[in-house]
Parts: structure tokens; C-alpha cells; sequence
């Protein structure tokens, strides 16, 4: 039996215990249902494909409050579209710490609201209130819903072996865009203002959306892309293997044909973590079939979102392999994600 871990998201072997047994009544109107390395649950309603994902709203003040609330939407819709589906509705609860102040609340839902109307997502429910014993960065919930034909949605149960893995953007993205964000005197001093500039514009990067309804115009499940899955908990190597596991395939993928964004080593290696293994909003993940993917990696191009094909997924008997320096591998899952000791490690001596 494993253990819960400290901080983050349960591991697989607590979800395969603990929550996967007990997921309520069955309905076969659910098509995709909740699985480990699967970010979307799709349901059958009125002959359309009806995808939700929930996750927490995630505010921290220390980001600027525009910020804080743009990350937060971008946080949430960049699981939505992982399966492809545009996201179209929004449902919020905010739970709110006593001393938020009108001023601090009217930014944060006006950016919210801004970002909304962009992506063209309508709020249609919601609770805001104030409550003690409440606190940043968690302050809620909310649920993405989206809304496509039967035949548009992708989803790992549809990745064959022989499909190749495109990455965009590479390793890091959110552990240097939240560095940057909360130390930029302390990444000024030591690389320069030119380099805390270009740091601190990664923070913006923090987003799939743009990456995934990029990839899907060229097409999907045999015409193109059949699974997408965001580099969020423990980071590249966390979701390859999360979405390989979620598939029943093995995975053959090399480091260094993974796109690197400037400034992201640095910042890793300064703050002693794993790029790699570090949590990465904003990389995404993508499993297509081989005689569409160079066209996804020349449409995310022309969209200025730079990714390549890195590998592919292979019969699982060949198990998860990792080539590094030129050398196999065994490619294992971090479970525990480096960025959170060394964030906390870096508040309590550097402060914000």
C-alpha cells in the first residue's frame, strides 16, 4: 500500500486504491471517465460531446493581482483543452480569505471576466463568498466545461504505438515563470536585468490553450492528434508517463530533442531542481500519428509556439525508456515534484 506524500498530488497507486474503486453510479453516457494521466472526463449529452475538468483556483497575491487571476483562468482552462474541445463554460466557487479587500476582488474578477471573454467562456454559475480559516493560493474550485461533435474529442485510449510525442515549449515552464515572479531582485542580481526581463516574461508562457487548439487544426485521432496531456505535477517526465500509463503503451523519448525556453536551465540549476521533474504549466504533451506531426510541429510554429517531435510510444512489453547522452534509460515517474521544497526553501531565505 503507498503513502499519501507530503505535498501535491496523490500518486497513482493511492488514486488506483483509494478513489478509482469508488466513483459513484455508473451511466454510459460517460465516455471518459476519471484515470490517472487522463485530465478530462467527457460525457455523451443531446448527441455532443460534453468535456469537464475541475481543479482548484489557485490565486497568489505575490504574483501582482492581474497576474495571480490570469494564471488562475490559464490554469484551469489549459486542462480543458487537453481533450480538444474548446472550453465554453465556466462554473466558480470562490472561497475567500477574510482579509481580501473589494479593491483586491473587483481586479482579480475583472481580469478573470477579460480572460473569459478572450477564450470565449461564459460564466454560468458560481459562490463568492468570504470564510475563516480560508487562505491563498487555494481559495476555490471551478469547472470547465466544453462542447464538441462525438467524433472531435481526444483522449489517451485512442494512442496507438507508433504514434510520436511532441512537446511544446519544453521542461520548467511554470517552476521559472513563479521564480521569476516571486524573486525577480534575487535573479537581477544574479543574472542581470536583461535576464530577469526575459525570465519574467515566461510567466506568460504558462498556458496550453493556444498550444492545444493549435495542434487539433490539423487534425485528430488517425488524421492527427489522438491525446494531449499538461506537463503540470512533476513535470515532461510526470505527464510522459502519466499519459503513456493512461494509454497502455510504453514511451521511448530523448532529452535532447526536447525544445528548451530561455532562461529556464538557469533558473533550475540556481535554485537546485530538476527541470525535468519540475512542475510545467504551460508544456504540453502531445501524442500524434507519425504522418501528421511534422504539420502540427509547423503549425505551432507559425503560431510562435516552438516544439518538436521527441520520441514516440512503443507496445508496452518495451516498458518506459528514457535516452539520455546517448545512453537508455529507465524512465520513471518523479512522484515527489522538486520545485515545491525548493520554492519554500527560497521564501524562507529570500523572502518575496
Amino acid at each position: 500500500m503507498g503513502e499519501i506524500p507530503e505535498i501535491g498530488k496523490i500518486s497513482a497507486e493511492i488514486f488506483e486504491e483509494l478513489i478509482f474503486p469508488r466513483l459513484g453510479a455508473t451511466s454510459d453516457s460517460v465516455l471518459v471517465g476519471p484515470k490517472h494521466g487522463t485530465d478530462v472526463g467527457i460525457v455523451s449529452i443531446g448527441g455532443k460531446a460534453v468535456s469537464m475538468t475541475t481543479d482548484p483556483v489557485f490565486i497568489v497575491p505575490e504574483y501582482g493581482w492581474e497576474r495571480a487571476a490570469w494564471f488562475a483562468i490559464h490554469i484551469l482552462a489549459s486542462d480543458s483543452v487537453t481533450c480538444g474541445l474548446p472550453p465554453r463554460y465556466l462554473s466558480i466557487d470562490l472561497n475567500l480569505p477574510m482579509e481580501i479587500t473589494k479593491k483586491q476582488l473587483e481586479t482579480m474578477w475583472q481580469t478573470m471576466h477579460a480572460e473569459c471573454q478572450k477564450l470565449g467562456i461564459s460564466v454560468i454559475a458560481g459562490h463568492t463568498a468570504r470564510y475563516e480559516n480560508c487562505y491563498y493560493p487555494m481559495v476555490g474550485g471551478a469547472t470547465f466545461i466544453g462542447v464538441g461533435g462525438l467524433e472531435d474529442y481526444v483522449t489517451p485510449a485512442f494512442v496507438q504505438a507508433g504514434d510520436e510525442i511532441i512537446i511544446t515549449k519544453g521542461p520548467a515552464i511554470e517552476a521559472t515563470g513563479i521564480f521569476a515572479a516571486m524573486f525577480p531582485q534575487l535573479i537581477e542580481r544574479e543574472f542581470g536585468a536583461d535576464f530577469r526581463e526575459r525570465a519574467e516574461r515566461v510567466f506568460y508562457q504558462m498556458s496550453v490553450v493556444k498550444d492545444a487548439m493549435t495542434a487539433i487544426t490539423v487534425g485528430v485521432r488517425d488524421n492527427g492528434v489522438t491525446a494531449m496531456h499538461d506537463a503540470t505535477e512533476c513535470g515532461v517526465w510526470g505527464g510522459l508517463y502519466e499519459l503513456a500509463e493512461a494509454a497502455g503503451v510504453g514511451v521511448r523519448v530523448e532529452q535532447e530533442k526536447i525544445v528548451i525556453t530561455d532562461s529556464v536551465i538557469e533558473v533550475c540549476d540556481y535554485f537546485s531542481i530538476d527541470p525535468y521533474a519540475s512542475i510545467s504549466e504551460g508544456t504540453l504533451i502531445i501524442a500524434c500519428r507519425p504522418h501528421r506531426s511534422a504539420e502540427v510541429v509547423e503549425a505551432l510554429s507559425r503560431e510562435g509556439i516552438k516544439s518538436s517531435v521527441v520520441g514516440e510510444f512503443t507496445p508496452p512489453e518495451r516498458g518506459m525508456v528514457l535516452v539520455r547522452g546517448g545512453r537508455e534509460e529507465k524512465l520513471e515517474h518523479p512522484i515527489v515534484d522538486p520545485f515545491w521544497n525548493a520554492f519554500y526553501g527560497a521564501l524562507k531565505k529570500h523572502g518575496s
